[in-house]
């Protein structure tokens, strides 16, 4: 397998680095597992290429405080971030500052082998980027006043039940317009809808 194809697993579980490891060399993808976001740093090199796949939460350094250290160093690996549940807000920040996506756990395999196969196969140029937020702008136009309301907490990592007592509005019918507006921008997940959102915006 070329270096391209290899996928860097940075998470404080041994239990989930071990299979994450094996599932991604069982699809013929090379698995390097590191312990932690140091341990990553002391081994690897800015020259590295393929995929970073990390945990959000870890002792010492978080997958945030990796993703900053990555920059600093002027890593090119495109990331992907692992969170557990109310994690959101924290992934939502390492979209901003530049992780390719995030995956919430339990997630199912096929959806991490997407995600890793579209990280290594991406390719950031001003045009696709410029394409992207087009389209994205243009999805956004069909929206009304409340659904672009809701997309805007969406976004900013707003639980149902948060969204709905600052619109003063039910549950439900926060989960109506989630529904609508993700079927509008045509998102497929949270993921998406925080790309296209920010892909505007930036």
């Amino acid at each position: 397998m070329a270096e391209s194809g290899t996928v860097f697993i940075v998470d404080d579980d041994p239990d989930i680095r071990d299979s994450l490891a094996l599932l991604m060399e069982s699809s013929g993808y090379k698995a390097k597992p590191y312990a932690s976001g140091v341990e990553f740093l002391e081994n690897e090199n800015p020259g590295t290429a393929g995929c970073l796949l990390v945990d959000v939460q870890m002792p010492d350094m978080n997958g945030l405080e990796l993703q900053h250290e990555l920059g600093a160093r002027h890593f090119r690996l495109p990331v992907i971030i692992m969170t557990g549940h109310g994690d959101i807000p924290i992934a939502v920040q390492a979209m901003k500052a530049g992780a390719v996506d995030f995956l919430e756990k339990p997630f199912d395999d096929d959806v991490l082998l997407d995600c890793v196969r579209r990280a290594l196969e991406r390719v950031a140029s001003s045009a696709d980027e410029a394409h992207i937020a087009r389209e994205a702008e243009q999805r956004l136009s069909h929206l009304t006043e409340r659904e672009r309301q809701v997309l805007e907490l969406i976004v900013a990592g707003k639980a149902n039940k948060v969204i709905a007592y600052e619109l003063s509005i039910s549950p439900r019918t926060v989960e109506i317009h989630r529904s609508r507006v993700m079927e509008k921008m045509d998102a497929g997940n949270l993921a998406d809808l925080v790309r296209m959102v920010l892909s505007i915006k930036s």
